[in-house]
């Protein structure tokens, strides 16, 4: 049988270039290891407390918009708690790029260095990608820089015609949402630790200690 992994990609960061970050998430997933019951214990937890069972988008969760309008800041911290225990349960692995906007002087060099980091952490990890036949990138393809980047990236170091790109949205993958997640936690701590997190963050985190000894820690024994 086929070994086939999934690249979920998600990214933190406006088309208009105003953001003063940049982030991109990479989550790697084998097929082969099935997520059905964490997906399943996780719409349990939701059920039981009587909050809904919609896609997780941390932005929107975070601040109260969209589809969490409706709920208060203390549900929403339950769900965001609940989607990260969900997280732990899962056979994942992630990689996250961080690029500060100041130092790019337009959205082609960012392109060209995200394109020059992702084929170099795959090159360093060459023999796990190389023991998957088929290698399918997940990315609904909202912003034009990461569609190239990956094109020039994984296309190139893969090769063999294995890379599929497929588009996708927050309501149809689980794995998608995770890199939301992981994007997010990322960008938390590139903003506390430059004293940028503000009182949202705080809100749902804690203190910089806390969101290390906890939110970040969790995160990071997912790192590829």
């Amino acid at each position: 049988m086929a070994k086939e992994l999934s690249i979920f990609v998600d990214e933190s960061g406006d088309r208009g270039g105003k953001a003063r970050y940049y982030l991109l998430t990479l989550v790697f997933h084998d097929q082969a290891d099935s997520i059905a019951g964490a997906v399943t214990g996780y719409e349990a937890k939701l059920a039981r407390a009587d909050l809904p069972n919609i896609p997780f988008h941390s932005e929107p969760l975070m601040n109260g918009h969209k589809d969490y309008e409706f709920l208060d800041i203390e549900q929403r911290k339950v769900m965001l708690a609940y989607f990260s225990s969900f997280i732990r349960k899962l056979p994942i692995s992630y990689i996250t790029f961080v690029y500060r906007r100041s130092q790019f002087e337009d959205p082609a060099r960012l392109m060209e260095r995200m394109g020059r980091d992702i084929s170099s952490a795959m090159i360093e990890h060459l023999g796990f990608f190389q023991s998957f036949d088929d290698v399918k990138v997940y990315y609904d393809n909202g912003q034009d820089i990461v569609k190239q980047a990956l094109d020039r990236s994984v296309g190139k170091v893969l090769s063999k015609g294995v890379v599929r790109r497929r588009k996708t949205s927050m309501t149809d993958y689980r794995l998608e949402q995770v890199a939301d997640y992981l994007c997010t936690i990322e960008l938390a701590l590139v903003k506390y630790e430059a004293k940028e997190n503000g009182e949202t963050y705080n809100k749902f985190f804690g203190g910089i200690g806390s969101f290390k000894r906890n939110w970040l820690k969790q995160a990071r024994s997912k790192r590829i």
